[in-house]
């Protein structure tokens, strides 16, 4: 379900943020201008929503530290091997790789740990 406008408007997003600071306050600019469309904050529709992920991961990985390490590392190459989500991978299928750089992913994913869904 992954379309090629999505990929140009990702790709577009990447070389205007590139030009920027990749600090933590963009870290909402990032999600939004990326996650955001494929997972919905609270609702799963054409992904697993931003609430269940940081619920599996938190579960797993209660320590702010450990669920950063894993969860960015996960995005970076995605893998059934390595997911906490088989069940949503079988019914919305793999991620595919998004081309994002580890540190940018860590960003991402410290803000979805700190986020109130």
């Amino acid at each position: 379900m992954y379309c090629i406008a999505m990929k140009i408007g990702q790709f577009i997003l990447v070389v205007v943020i590139s030009t920027f600071s990749y600090g933590n306050n963009n870290a909402p600019l990032l999600l939004n201008g990326n996650c955001i469309t494929c997972h919905h904050e609270t609702k799963s529709i054409s992904a697993p929503s931003l609430k269940l992920i940081k619920k599996r991961y938190k579960n797993a990985f209660p320590k702010k530290k450990d669920f950063v390490q894993y969860m960015s590392q996960w995005v970076l190459k995605p893998n059934i091997q390595g997911s906490l989500m088989n069940d949503m991978i079988q019914k919305y299928s793999l991620m595919p790789e998004l081309g994002f750089d580890k540190d940018t992913l860590e960003i991402i994913t410290a803000y979805i740990y700190d986020e109130n869904y």
